[in-house]
């Protein structure tokens, strides 16, 4: 009997092994557009298609962006300024894409522009802070995939949602995590609603990776001048000891964080040019291992590993 399942099982992995290497053809036909490639994983993963000989439409926010990119990269690559925030802005990246692609309709759409700051524990914060999150990471992921919507389902395309562990586990406070959710709920109702035609919605749930976003200097400069703006009660609250914690962990983070951002653009690659793209993809050792796993524990458990990674505040019970 043992001897039968272990058949089973080595065939149910070989056969998920050849199903997952099994790869498009006529890739120089297929238009992918991708935001946020400025730096980090957009601008790997515009580099990576290019090489691959897809049809590359990169989204910066700045011309100097777009320039480097360029200086890297073939001639087939094409870039356009977008600033997912400003609606107007997505409608002009709209038609200058659909002038580029024309009947083909659009292969690929990654929404990849993402920041990360302000993050601080939520008392700290006022609600524009959480508006300067949203507005990139979750309402601009909408605004863009809701225009492009038709030239991806003409081409039975995908659309790649660059959300993170963070939108499995809520690690920190601020709008970070929340927009992560909301990626993962606009995801999965996207998903379901776009099978009828053909298009495959996949999503990519990066652990830490050293990037912009992760950036100790950039996490503890945001955060000191939260900090200095807070009410005396809130700082007499939390302390001072809670902030030299603060400073430890972003420091402890900067050296955990992954420096292979190949890890993530290959998962990338994959739900774009594979026969049989994954809805999730988990890249990192960390997402594997640590963050995917306490998505699946009671809160309990998960709440006391939190609990004992994170600072307490000086007048904690």
């Amino acid at each position: 009997m043992w001897l039968y399942l272990a058949v089973f099982v080595g065939l149910y992995y070989l056969l998920h092994w050849y199903r997952e290497r099994q790869v498009l053809s006529h890739l120089r036909d297929r238009y992918v557009f991708i935001t946020g490639c400025d730096s980090g994983f957009g601008k790997l993963l515009a580099r990576q298609l290019d090489a691959r000989g897809l049809r590359v439409l990169a989204a910066c926010l700045t011309e100097k962006g777009a320039e480097q990119l360029r200086d890297q990269t073939s001639d087939r690559l094409e870039t356009v300024t977008l600033d997912v925030t400003k609606t107007e802005s997505v409608v002009a990246a709209t038609q200058w894409v659909k002038e580029r692609v024309g009947d083909r309709g659009l292969w690929g759409l990654v929404n990849n522009a993402g920041i990360s700051l302000p993050v601080a524990p939520n008392e700290l914060l006022t609600k524009q802070d959480f508006v300067t999150i949203l507005d990139v990471n979750l309402l601009g992921v909408i605004d863009v995939t809701l225009s492009l919507l038709p030239l991806v389902r003409k081409a039975k395309g995908r659309v790649v949602n660059v959300s993170s562990i963070c939108g499995r586990v809520s690690l920190f406070g601020g709008g970070y995590c929340i927009s992560k959710y909301g990626v993962e709920a606009f995801s999965d109702s996207l998903r379901r609603e776009l099978s009828y035609f053909g298009v495959k919605v996949a999503m990519i749930e990066p652990g830490y990776f050293k990037t912009a976003v992760t950036s100790k200097e950039r996490f503890l400069k945001s955060f000191l001048e939260i900090w200095d703006r807070s009410s005396p009660e809130v700082k007499q609250i939390y302390g001072e000891k809670f902030v030299a914690s603060y400073k430890k962990s972003a420091e402890q983070l900067e050296q955990t964080c992954t420096q292979d951002l190949s890890l993530v653009t290959n998962c990338m690659e994959h739900a774009l040019i594979a026969c049989h793209p994954r809805t999730r993809y988990s890249a990192g050792w960390d997402a594997k291992l640590l963050y995917l796993p306490m998505s699946y524990m009671p809160t309990f458990l998960v709440d006391a590993i939190i609990y004992w990674g994170s600072p307490s505040p000086a007048k904690a019970l």
